[in-house]
């Protein structure tokens, strides 16, 4: 008989999630250096996918967990793979345009469409707090992306600006909508498969389409120096063992406002960004950036009985 699974301490969990979101915010800065020596998306995606797939399926086979998928759940594995196979071309398509921390800023607004997108579908009805909280989130997002161009010198500029970021923030509301999409049909089609299961399955899908995207195309491209090539295997690494830790502290996590930690990761890519890219951004879109993650840490916090 399986012991109950003990929740670890809010003092444990809430640093434990925020180093989960510097690990990834790494991983983020490492594929922006690997696309700056020579790697470009397609290649980044297969790898780091393919090496999730395989530390996964390693880990199954070693605790016993037998890998297969029953017949009914086959297709709709294979649906939600494709989604998160373009949220992650699209995410580092957003990362390799502009700056890492504002690309991740506008992909963690996919908790909003996932409100959006259960109430077009009947699922779930929005609450006063989120119709609240969206336009306070779409105003941060405003001041962090500098839409009006303020912060450049020259005054009111939108379509300046838009010129700059335009097709990045293009990317990264694209991996936002697919993040949402996959997540709600995760929720919805397979909410019942062991989640090591449902990652191995996942990965799998996405490293398989990168693979076959760059080699029907011929658009893998390699690093070109030591540099590349250790970025490369660094966001592999990283992207493992962030999402190993995430979830063997998931069911580990109590209160479901404890995750909101994990919207750290946006604050972490700005000072890395800033640390080893010379990324920065101005004071108001600072500002902006924390709007943003207090609206989603507020939309996330659970409804008060009663």
């Amino acid at each position: 008989m399986n012991s109950p699974v003990v929740p670890l301490p809010r003092s444990v969990i809430i640093p434990a999630f925020m180093l989960v979101s510097a690990i990834l915010a790494c991983n983020h800065v490492a594929a922006r250096i690997a696309f700056e020596h020579g790697a470009n998306v397609t290649t980044a995606v297969a790898v780091r996918s393919g090496g999730a797939a395989f530390f996964t399926m390693l880990m199954l086979l070693a605790t016993g967990v037998r890998i297969g998928l029953p017949q009914a759940l086959r297709g709709k594995a294979l649906v939600v793979g494709l989604c998160f196979a373009l949220q992650s071309y699209c995410l580092y398509s957003a990362i390799a345009a502009i700056p890492v921390a504002l690309a991740l800023l506008m992909f963690n607004i996919f908790p909003l469409i996932l409100v959006l997108l259960a109430w077009a579908t009947g699922t779930e009805r929005p609450g006063l707090r989120a119709f609240l909280v969206m336009p306070v989130a779409l105003l941060g997002l405003a001041m962090a992306l500098d839409v009006a161009g303020l912060t450049t010198g020259r005054g009111f500029d939108f379509a300046g600006r838009w010129t700059q970021i335009g097709v990045g923030v293009l990317w990264a509301i694209g991996a936002a909508f697919s993040m949402a999409a996959g997540m709600f049909l995760t929720n919805r089609w397979l909410g019942g498969m062991d989640g090591r299961l449902r990652t191995l399955t996942t990965m799998s899908v996405v490293a398989v389409v990168m693979i076959a995207k760059g080699a029907g195309t011929g658009s893998f491209a390699l690093p070109v120096d030591a540099i590349g090539w250790a970025a490369l295997a660094a966001l592999t690494l990283l992207y493992t063992a962030g999402f190993t830790l995430m979830f063997v502290l998931l069911p580990r996590s109590g209160a479901a406002s404890n995750t909101a930690a994990l919207n750290f990761e946006p604050i972490a890519a700005l000072i890395l960004a800033w640390l080893l890219l010379g990324q920065s951004i101005a004071p108001l879109q600072v500002v902006g950036a924390l709007v943003v993650i207090g609206a989603i840490i507020v939309l996330s916090l659970p409804k008060r009985a009663g």
